[in-house]
């Protein structure tokens, strides 16, 4: 089958970069992550920091479609990641040819932008989505911008009401989230009738905020290792497109 091309009124993907096999981004499910470029918020232990800006240099969506094409029975879903795929328009005709080549769609999201993400629903069967603090001013301190938990809270919200399979996941760095911040964020889960966070342990590969990276505080336990971070090149035994950082 000839990969599906792109209308030449629809805006494609900006690509930062791809891992071409996964088992824990799409739970159940072996995957492959397309991380898109640009996010909005400046979380200050993002470890995909190069990704929050639209760069020259990216893998072209045709090579996508290309790599996307060939993994047809190898592969049963495709995770678009970041960045924050909901910040650019062409996310929509993404999910469209991933569905299109048979692939189950996944998308990991921080939720700052919730009318993209009401749109997306019926294309996706699987959403993962940070809750990256309490849902109130001390989201600001973990984003850099004001009144991100609004957002958020309202993707919630239409993640929940359009019963979606989701998963959602906090990452903790006792220098942002204190116990208090903790309890809160489950109590306020609990409330809403939300499944629990997945508590997800603080890492320093990709970060760029040294003082967190240098932060001496005790680290709770949990997941550390199980995000993934745009990698710059692919294993020499694959075809894939070459990786951007």
């Amino acid at each position: 089958m000839k990969p599906l091309s792109t209308p030449p009124n629809v805006e494609t993907l900006r690509v930062g970069g791809i891992v071409p096999f996964s088992t824990v981004d799409y739970p159940g499910w072996l995957s492959a992550v397309v991380f898109c470029q640009g996010c909005p918020w400046r979380c200050r232990y993002c470890h995909n920091a190069h990704l929050r800006r639209f760069r020259s240099g990216t893998v072209p969506w045709d090579h996508v479609v290309e790599f996307m094409d060939k993994r047809r029975g190898r592969l049963e879903a495709i995770v678009f990641s970041g960045g924050e795929p909901t910040a650019q328009p062409g996310i929509e005709h993404a999910c469209r040819t991933a569905r299109a080549l048979g692939f189950r769609v996944g998308l990991h999201t921080a939720g700052a932008f919730p009318e993209q993400l009401r749109r997306l629903i019926p294309l996706i069967d699987w959403v993962g989505l940070d809750v990256k603090a309490p849902f109130d001013a001390r989201y600001d301190a973990v984003t850099g911008r004001k009144n991100s938990w609004k957002p958020a809270r309202q993707s919630l919200d239409i993640i929940l009401s359009a019963g979606v399979p989701y998963q959602l996941r906090t990452t903790v760095h006792r220098a942002l989230l204190d116990q208090e911040a903790l309890d809160d964020i489950s109590s306020t889960l609990a409330q809403i009738g939300t499944q629990p966070t997945r508590w997800q342990t603080f890492r320093p590969q990709g970060c760029k905020d040294e003082e967190l990276v240098n932060w001496a505080g005790e680290q709770p336990g949990g997941d550390s290792a199980d995000e993934p971070v745009a990698e710059e090149h692919l294993h020499e035994d694959h075809e894939e497109p070459e990786l951007v950082e």
